[in-house]
């Protein structure tokens, strides 16, 4: 097990009613309309039956432009990436509830037991590996946040069940190149799978999608919180090649997604003007977040996701309790390898950027 402290924190999702929320990376404007018209009109004899998942499913395929074979819809990202956990480490765990072994059988000596995950990483990664007893190896970035290739060299072996990686990362907001995955992907041993989140890869960075088939181990992660404005709803997919979903699948029960989800996920994937409207938004405001923190002598992480990384320094501090006192969040990212002094700004609504960036202005003037 790990002995560095779990990153996912579930802090300040009960922040005040008036709140600007720039810390956990939510749709600062809301879901597109079209998604409440449509949770609206699901019936009482709907609500009544088990969801079917076939028209959702192709939804998302055609939207994705894979078959609808390589596409499983998740209960969030986040029961994604325990499928992933499980799938590929679960043999190191203790077996059954009941029994306390798994009928008989201890794991082979030389079963993948480990993941690797490339820091500073989503924290919910360790815990899915824990969960399912599977043994942490963190890989600190190199200068820069740059990956650290002899490290993570180092750091696949035999027993390495996968590795986990999210591009564009977050706390960074930095895309790996193509280059960059398909060397990690070439690192791993036979059977392990490269889990690449893409939660953010709407808003910047190239997806893998369309290189599933040179990439076979290569597991895809989307999430529609982002973007969409789904993040209460909690939807996610998984994206692979046919036999990867089909072993991934058995780790899932068979209705993780309710009714109203799948009617707002149809409902959202439609609305496609909208979700480009906002990716304008986040662009504007990125760069008059840039343009603040240049005017400020902050430096700052370019970034390919809804979010910037800013590396406030020894005016961190003032920051965060200024902000919040003001109602404003954003997220401390102090204690994340490679983001000392670092906040992490949500950019979504210019509106609200430009009132976060004027109170900023005010505890920066103050201070100084």
């Amino acid at each position: 097990m790990s002995s560095t402290p779990n990153t996912y924190e579930y802090d300040r999702a009960d922040a005040p009613a008036d709140a600007l929320r720039l810390h956990l990376n939510e749709h600062t404007g809301g879901c597109s309309p079209a998604v409440t018209t449509a949770i609206a009109a699901v019936t009482r004899e709907t609500i009544a039956k088990y969801p079917d998942y076939t028209r959702v499913t192709q939804a998302v395929a055609d939207h994705l432009a894979v078959p609808s074979s390589r596409v499983l819809l998740t209960n969030g990202l986040d029961e994604g990436i325990f499928a992933v956990a499980m799938a590929q480490l679960r043999q190191a765990g203790v077996g059954s509830r009941e029994s306390g072994v798994a009928e008989g059988r201890q794991p082979a000596a030389d079963s993948p037991t480990e993941a690797v995950i490339l820091e500073p990483a989503f924290g919910m990664y360790a815990d899915a590996v824990e969960a399912v007893g599977g043994t942490v190896v963190r890989v600190m970035p190199g200068p820069d946040l740059a990956l650290d290739r002899a490290a993570i060299a180092a750091a696949v072996t035999p027993r390495t069940g996968a590795l986990f990686v999210a591009s564009p990362g977050n706390p960074s907001g930095v895309s790996l190149t193509m280059e960059e995955i398909a060397w990690l992907a070439s690192l791993l041993p036979a059977g392990a799978v490269l889990l690449l989140d893409e939660a953010y890869v709407e808003f910047g960075g190239e997806s893998v999608i369309p290189h599933l088939d040179t990439y076979p181990n290569v597991v895809i992660g989307r999430t529609f919180a982002k973007a969409y404005g789904l993040a209460g709803m909690r939807v996610g997919a998984l994206v692979a090649r046919e036999d990867v979903i089909g072993r991934l699948r058995r780790m899932l029960p068979p209705y993780s997604l309710n009714v109203f989800v799948v009617a707002a996920l149809e409902a959202a994937l439609a609305d496609q003007a909208y979700m480009d409207g906002y990716r304008a938004e986040v662009a504007e405001s990125k760069r008059l977040l840039y343009e603040a923190c240049d005017r400020w002598g902050l430096t700052y992480v370019r970034s390919d996701a809804n979010f910037v990384l800013v590396r406030a320094g020894d005016r961190r501090q003032a920051l965060l309790e200024g902000l919040e006192a003001r109602h404003i969040y954003i997220r401390d990212r102090d204690r994340q390898p490679g983001c000392q002094g670092c906040v992490r700004v949500t950019t979504g609504i210019v509106a609200h950027t430009r009132a976060c960036i004027e109170a900023m202005e005010e505890i920066l003037c103050a201070k100084a």
